[in-house]
């Protein structure tokens, strides 16, 4: 019989010894550039929303219409070279710091609760702010460049910066909003994905050991819509934060908040939601079956 105080449902799953699993860090890296290839279009529509100046669009289909017959269909692509460099080691600090989180939240057991799941994801997201931050400023810097006969190569882009404004200032410009909007987003991301995943299981296949791939496409759309919908105001001030050259205060972020809202109204910090959310679907699935190929493929399974 139980004591008070306890249940006797199953007992806790321990951890594993932890180790550097080599095969999901190349998956991931992988999954991580399908999803830039299959997400970049609407990224650089959501980008160009948030920081285009007011009146300069009607809307995203705007944006689109106006990019592609201005630039070529290329432009969409803008800016990808920065996170498809930056995607491998973006996803090994990822990855390792969302495991090492998982055993600082629960370290008697791996069987966490949504709430645990959550808080993980939370402190994965803000270590990874360190990759994330450089990355983001490179990529948005390309994105805002209109027109193709002055843009700049990302190599031009990174030597302009440094020589401007060097490291702490330049090339890590934006560090803490990028620690802020991180920290909810990726809490949103694994909270969405694993709460998904549990209910396929639960409602569908109570007695599988794993989901098929449709599933784990599906909870990673769940798990991207809900990053976004956790963090959009504050990506909406980082790009802008980003994209400038101006010398930040203490209060950069707050004076930034205050100039969009000063700008366009509550509304400007939902610009180009729309696409995000759109954007997503696809490269989650993307993500997610990329990923599970490459482990399959790497595993001899396939």
């Amino acid at each position: 019989m139980a004591s008070p105080g306890q249940t006797s449902g199953p007992k806790p799953t321990p951890w594993p010894p932890l180790t550097l699993p080599f095969v999901d860090l190349f998956s991931g890296s992988v999954a991580g550039a399908a999803q830039v290839i299959v997400g970049q279009p609407l990224d650089t529509i959501k980008t160009r929303a948030q920081t285009a100046a007011r009146g300069q669009f009607k809307g995203p289909t705007d944006i689109l219409v106006q990019t592609v017959r201005r630039e070529g269909v290329l432009a969409l692509y803008k800016g990808m070279a920065s996170p498809l460099m930056g995607i491998a080691l973006q996803n090994s600090l990822l990855f390792t710091a969302f495991q090492l989180s998982r055993r600082a939240v629960s370290p008697e057991t791996s069987d966490l609760t949504t709430r645990q799941t959550v808080l993980a994801g939370a402190m994965a997201g803000a270590a990874n702010s360190v990759m994330a931050s450089p990355v983001e400023l490179f990529k948005i810097r390309m994105q805002a460049q209109y027109g193709s006969a002055t843009d700049k190569k990302l190599r031009q882009v990174a030597r302009d910066l440094w020589a401007e404004a060097g490291f702490r200032r330049g090339v890590m410009r934006g560090f803490w909003i990028t620690v802020l909007r991180e920290t909810p987003a990726y809490a949103g991301f694994y909270g969405g994905f694993t709460k998904s995943k549990e209910l396929f299981q639960r409602k569908l296949y109570p007695n599988e050991a794993q989901l098929p791939i449709w599933c784990l496409m599906a909870s990673g759309s769940v798990g991207g819509i809900c990053n976004w919908l956790a963090c959009y105001p504050l990506d909406v001030v980082k790009s802008r934060v980003q994209l400038t050259s101006r010398k930040l205060g203490p209060a950069y972020i707050l004076d930034e908040f205050r100039a969009v809202v000063h700008e366009g109204g509550y509304a400007a910090l939902v610009r180009g939601l729309s696409p995000t959310l759109l954007r997503a679907i696809p490269a989650a699935a993307a993500t997610f079956t990329a990923f599970e190929l490459t482990k399959d493929a790497l595993e001899g399974r396939r």
